[in-house]
């Protein structure tokens, strides 16, 4: 029988800050992290001393690779003025800072530390696209990796099995892409703040002053369907389907909860937490779910004594269109072979009764790769707080919410539930 694990002492978020993801020639990390560092200062409404920050916990995948630059604690903890105090740094691939959040959450759970910074940073952009794609690919594990299976591939072949156990198609897919795409413009952190039918309608007027005929697209749907505008990348997986390439940093500050008043009036508390670890594909009986993500959201809910449909909306991995689909299956919020039916339902969007992604998700947002884990959860605290905005969730009693990070073709799986008391 599993045990329901606790927390020693509560742990509360009272303050969260993040950069503008997207690609940059004039930045750098040290920038990108600067700014998310100074937005999380200004986020915390009673004020903060950083000299009372105990310790920083760094997410970051591979600037090692990247910017061939390794060693990221010490040099942030430099940047924003915390050394001599303890920086550590954690490799989880593309949940490299959801790990650095959860040992911040330990840390301060043990009673070892009152106030620690968590967060994490990546710089790509600096890279060709086929150097990013071999830089991810180390997250695969070495059979895949040896036989080529990047991570397009690796999605490519999770949509196939999917459509062949439960009978979705690509039509499906593009319901992810086009919500996700009208959530985007609502957030000013996010990459790609333009709407399919945005970037349709652009098209189609930049071909009328070249003076070539413009494609008869009726809707978005003929727009996504059309190889010309959207061309496969590893099918069924198509242009936009996929995330893109993304510098950008995130931070939350994190303070035991007998303290959170003395921060903030609505603090936000770690209700529940997980992770799981999961096989290579190679050796998994079915590829239509990840049995990390469901190891990690079983230890998640049972920590906080709460079900599925308890979380009002969440934040979840959608690297390619795909993974959104099977990760609601797997979080419990719809039954299995069921999560394409329910978004085609608008169950998802903004306005529905299990909003996804409200930020724009991976696709939209961005997603470099070191800093999403703790940007999801960023967005799940910005949400709770009341201060979305356009997007925020039209729901008057919004209280509880979870992220979803994965890593690697599902090796590294974390799920966190935060919640307004």
């Amino acid at each position: 029988m599993k045990k329901n694990r606790k927390l020693g002492r509560g742990v509360a978020v009272v303050g969260a800050g993040m950069s503008k993801f997207g690609m940059y020639k004039d930045k750098d990390s040290k920038d990108l992290f600067a700014e998310a560092f100074n937005g999380m200062i200004a986020s915390v409404d009673k004020g903060i001393d950083p000299n009372e920050i105990d310790a920083l916990y760094l997410g970051n995948f591979s600037n090692d690779f990247f910017m061939h630059q390794s060693h990221w604690g010490p040099i942030i903890s430099d940047l924003i003025g915390m050394t001599p105090k303890p920086a550590t740094r954690t490799e989880g691939a593309c949940a490299s800072s959801a790990l650095a959040f959860r040992e911040g959450v330990f840390a301060i759970a043990s009673g070892f530390y009152d106030m620690v910074l968590v967060g994490g940073v990546e710089e790509m952009s600096k890279r060709t696209t086929e150097e990013v794609a071999e830089g991810l690919a180390l997250a695969t594990v070495p059979y895949e990796g040896r036989v080529g299976f990047t991570f397009p591939g690796v999605f490519g072949a999770v949509a196939t099995a999917y459509f062949a156990k439960y009978g979705a198609n690509r039509e499906h897919l593009m319901n992810i892409t086009i919500k996700s795409h009208n959530n985007a413009p609502l957030n000013p952190k996010a990459q790609f703040p333009l709407t399919i039918r945005d970037m349709m309608n652009a098209k189609m007027e930049s071909m009328k002053k070249k003076g070539l005929p413009a494609p008869d697209w009726q809707d978005e749907k003929a727009f996504l369907g059309d190889p010309k505008a959207n061309p496969a990348v590893a099918w069924p997986m198509h242009l936009f389907d996929c995330c893109p390439i993304s510098d950008g940093a995130s931070c939350m500050l994190l303070v035991g909860e007998e303290l959170a008043k003395n921060f903030t009036d609505d603090p936000i508390y770690v209700a529940g937490i997980g992770q799981g670890s999961g096989r290579g594909f190679h050796a998994s009986p079915d590829m239509t779910y990840f049995e990390a993500t469901r190891y990690a959201a079983r230890e998640a809910y049972g920590m906080s004594g709460l079900q599925p449909e308890d979380v009002q909306f969440a934040e979840v991995h959608d690297c390619f269109s795909i993974a959104e689909l099977v990760h609601i299956e797997d979080l419990g919020f719809f039954k299995a072979g069921e999560g394409y039916k329910a978004v085609a339902d608008g169950a998802t969007r903004l306005d529905g009764p299990k909003p996804i992604n409200t930020s724009g998700g991976l696709k939209c947002k961005g997603h470099p790769v070191g800093a999403t884990g703790v940007s999801q959860l960023f967005e799940v605290w910005t949400q709770l707080k009341g201060k979305a905005g356009k997007r925020q969730v039209p729901n008057e009693n919004l209280r509880i919410g979870g992220a979803h990070n994965l890593g690697g073709t599902g090796g590294t799986c974390t799920f966190t539930i935060l919640e307004k008391r």
